[in-house]
């Protein structure tokens, strides 16, 4: 059989390309229109008048129902750390804090995927956890150019919370090590009014805080945060409650240049005094005097930026024995000063003897000269008895037995200052270095080894 073929139509080919091109144009112009229709009409649907309480909480996970507490996943991005302050034990953050949770009664139709989720900034739209900071002092929010806040409804019925916050946490802080310490501040957030039966705080699994890089801390650096839960009960009832520490170590340098080193230059300037000539009254005197009222101007302005506490801090130590160094050199001049008239009345009591001696011998000698001629003296026998000459042996023999003993050193090196007030001198040059040198071995030692044993 012959096949019968259908007649060749040219215009058909532009008509139908045309076609498709029309039908093409308006189904894009009517899936656009009604994706923005379709949004309106969710939002319409789930938070319509009548339709959604904000005022009812979320039943529990995966449909639990009312029974069952809402569970609230918190994480949040610490944007920066603006100051630590030690006098008032408080320090002051910027964060992007998120809350997650599951409201089933906001579930909506996505379209096959072309609503991804609706974003609100209006929070009083839907229920919210009673979330607030249990340490904070201050805090607001940010409101420049728009309120930095937004909610995200996801289909499945997920709720997104955003907001980013300023805040200032009490931080109470122990500067028994100070400035050689760690510090550890809380970031805790509980619930207010809703006990664990009706909410309950969870971290977000995986990443629960993140904090931004290179972050910069003028005296402070942050070597890691750690995160725990810290429900609490009250005869009310348990709530719920989220932690976060965070590990601040101070740093060193700013306090070795501004405190250690002005103070250890302080009390070598004041040994100056031991060098200088005992009878340099003023010199030594404003020497010391100035380098006591200096220190402790010094010590002052360090306790004028830290808070009255009730223990001793390593830094009052430090301070403190070298106020005491100082002072123990002033006090070095006034035991030298003391010295060097006592030994001025002393020669002078010895040359007013010397002048008494020699008068009394120049008396002695005029009157010996003015005797009679015809006066007799005992005379020594010239020939010795055996008797006497066995005495003079046990003499010798005792004078060999009584011999002084040989002197040591420091005698030898101390005569060569036959003053007492150039003896303190000279011995206050080597005690006082080697007292502070020992004094720092013993400091360093023992506050470094209790800085490493806390942190370990």
């Amino acid at each position: 059989m012959g096949v019968v073929r259908a007649p060749y139509r040219p215009w058909l080919l532009p008509l139908l390309v045309l076609f498709i091109s029309l039908f093409h144009t308006t189904l894009c112009n009517n899936a656009k229109i009604n994706f923005r229709e379709k949004e309106k009409q969710v939002l319409d649907q789930i938070l319509g008048p009548g339709r959604y309480d904000a005022r009812i909480r979320p039943s529990g996970l995966n449909g639990t129902g009312v029974d069952g507490p809402t569970v609230v996943r918190v994480n949040f991005f610490l944007r920066s750390i603006s100051k630590i302050d030690d006098y008032k034990m408080e320090y002051s953050v910027q964060l992007t804090f998120r809350e997650q949770w599951l409201d089933e009664r906001l579930k909506f139709n996505d379209f096959g995927g072309r609503l991804k989720y609706l974003t609100l900034t209006e929070a009083s739209r839907v229920w919210m956890p009673d979330l607030f900071f249990s340490n904070e002092k201050e805090g607001h929010f940010h409101n420049i150019i728009m309120p930095n806040v937004y909610i995200r409804i996801f289909p499945y019925g997920s709720v997104l919370y955003s907001i980013r916050i300023s805040l200032t946490l009490s931080c109470p802080m122990n500067l028994k090590l100070y400035p050689l310490d760690r510090q550890v501040c809380s970031l805790r957030m509980a619930s207010y009014g809703w006990t664990t039966d009706d909410l309950v705080f969870l971290w977000k699994e995986g990443d629960p805080v993140q904090v931004v890089k290179n972050l910069h801390l003028p005296r402070f650096t942050l070597e890691k945060f750690l995160t725990d839960y810290c429900n609490s009960k009250t005869n009310t009832g348990e709530y719920s409650c989220l932690k976060v520490d965070l590990l601040f170590k101070r740093e060193f340098s700013y306090y070795l240049i501004q405190i250690y080193i002005p103070c250890c230059m302080l009390v070598i300037v004041s040994w100056v005094s031991f060098w200088l000539d005992q009878g340099a009254v003023p010199a030594r005197v404003s020497l010391g005097v100035t380098t006591l009222l200096t220190m402790a101007t010094q010590t002052s302005g360090i306790n004028a930026s830290l808070p009255p506490v009730s223990y001793t801090k390593a830094i009052d130590v430090w301070t403190g024995v070298c106020l005491t160094f100082v002072f123990g050199a002033l006090l070095e001049f006034a035991l030298v000063n003391y010295a060097s008239r006592s030994d001025m009345h002393r020669e002078n009591m010895k040359k007013k003897r010397r002048e008494l001696e020699s008068a009394q011998s120049m008396d002695a000698a005029s009157d010996l000269m003015d005797t009679d001629s015809n006066t007799t003296f005992a005379m020594k026998p010239l020939v010795r008895h055996p008797g006497d000459l066995l005495a003079m042996e046990k003499v010798r023999q005792c004078e060999v037995h009584m011999q002084p003993p040989r002197p040591n050193c420091c005698k030898i090196w101390l005569s060569k200052f036959p003053t007492r007030s150039k003896r303190i001198d000279v011995i206050s040059r080597i005690t006082f270095p080697l007292v502070f040198a020992l004094f720092n071995l013993v400091y360093w030692m023992t506050y470094l080894f209790r800085e490493e044993a806390e942190e370990n």
